[in-house]
């Protein structure tokens, strides 16, 4: 569980399905809740508003009927006979009405009573017919008004309980409606309760982190490679803490490099020499070292000047590394020791050839480093280290190099030792030379 939530991305992920979660489920709670009360309020206004309506309508009819008929029995004209069967007519139509709904069961007797008042008003609609006027007086003294009266108080009691039922449907659609809120909101509280935490976790962290990582930013720009960012964990910010550290050792390494570049040439310095040595050393990867020295370049610097010898020094280095990088190996490392030594790290296959075309262009080189005279002498009159003057050839060059297959067990010093011995061999002999050591 811990690592599915390490990352930041996870933890925003995390937080936004919970809150995703509840509001889908308050939405699908709130809709079936709206969905209930729309079948609630369709039952409120197609039955129980309906069957008031019917009642009501009723009613209003069959008091509308005895009222024209005790004007019909004291006036006892035609006009009223018609009133009547409108009436009579439009109470079919509301029995017609009331049988196709659903009625509660206390008005189950209503229809039959209705339609026991129909069969009699018939009768006494006959008896009209005919103008039995007594016949007509006793149907409606002994049948029609005493029916009439009791669905009358039937259809009163009835509209007084239907409209208690709508009353309380309403109140109860008004209930379930704030209930159905409530439980909405309580379930959109919750989605943002549960991920409030970690809203406020991931925000706070980030904070923290990009905080902390401005901080070992300034720490780095100043020059403090050393500088570890206290994060941890396995997010995206403990990765860039550690990809900060990482760019701190290169950032130091970078100043260590450059700091121990040669200024004159700016190739790599003895630190980046021995550490290119080691690194081969260590991954067993064959390799050929070159030693090069320019022979007498103290007597030319004596005689032209520290200006002079190091326009040669700097001019040397670019030429070396033109040809090292022109006959060996793009992974080559061209350094300089310091004064007139240099060094070449390449392969086995491509030392010698590096060392024969170092020679080479060495020997189109030198020449510009003299003046006429001395040119065309070959030498010049110098003084010696011990002050004795004495006759100085144009400078040469040596080059020993050293295979490590050649060496039972390759290292630092055993190379520098071989590298010294082959150049004092070399020191002893007549012009540019290089010296592959052979021995095993």
């Amino acid at each position: 569980m811990r690592k599915i939530f390490s990352t930041v991305t996870r933890k925003m992920v995390a937080g936004y399905l919970v809150i995703v979660f509840f509001s889908l489920l308050a939405i699908g709670f709130a809709l079936f809740r709206m969905d209930h009360q729309a079948q609630h309020t369709e039952q409120l206004v197609k039955v129980d508003f309906h069957i008031f309506d019917l009642l009501r309508d009723l009613q209003q009819n069959l008091a509308a009927q005895d009222n024209i008929d005790k004007q019909l029995l004291i006036l006892r004209e035609p006009e009223f006979e018609e009133l009547r069967e409108n009436r009579s007519a439009e109470l079919a139509e509301l029995l017609e009405a009331l049988s196709r709904v659903s009625l509660p069961e206390a008005m189950q007797n209503l229809p039959r009573q209705l339609r026991n008042y129909q069969e009699i008003n018939g009768r006494l609609a006959s008896a009209l017919d005919g103008e039995d006027w007594e016949r007509v007086q006793e149907l409606a003294d002994d049948l029609i008004v005493p029916v009439r009266g009791q669905i009358l108080e039937i259809l009163s009691d009835a509209r007084q309980e239907q409209q208690q039922r709508i009353n309380d449907g309403l109140s109860q659609l008004h209930a379930n409606t704030s209930e159905a809120y409530r439980l909405t909101l309580f379930i959109a509280l919750v989605g943002l309760g549960l991920s409030l935490p970690v809203g406020l976790k991931v925000f706070f962290s980030i904070g923290n982190s990009v905080n902390t990582l401005k901080a070992a930013t300034k720490e780095i720009s100043a020059g403090s490679f050393e500088h570890r960012p206290p994060l941890k964990g396995q997010d995206e910010f403990a990765q860039l803490a550690r990809e900060f550290v990482r760019m701190g050792r290169k950032l130091r390494e970078l100043e260590q490099l450059r700091l121990d570049a040669n200024p004159l040439t700016r190739l790599p310095g003895n630190l980046a020499i021995d550490r290119e040595l080691d690194n081969r050393l260590e991954k067993d990867l064959p390799f050929s070292h070159l030693y090069i020295d320019l022979d007498n370049f103290k007597a030319y610097s004596d005689r032209y000047g520290y200006k002079a010898g190091s326009d040669v020094l700097a001019k040397v280095g670019q030429m070396i590394e033109e040809v090292a990088g022109q006959y060996g190996n793009e992974e080559d490392l061209i350094g300089h020791i310091g004064g007139d030594d240099y060094v070449v790290i390449s392969s086995l296959d491509k030392g010698e050839l590096i060392a024969q075309q170092i020679i080479r262009a060495f020997k189109r080189l030198v020449p510009e480093f003299y003046n006429q005279a001395d040119r065309e002498a070959g030498l010049f009159i110098g003084k010696d280290r011990y002050g004795v003057e004495r006759s100085f050839p144009l400078m040469t060059m040596s080059i020993a190099l050293i295979r490590s297959d050649h060496l039972k067990n390759p290292s630092r010093l055993e190379i520098s030792e071989d590298c010294a011995r082959v150049k004092e061999f070399l020191k002893g002999q007549e012009g540019s030379n290089y010296l592959v050591d052979r021995r095993k």
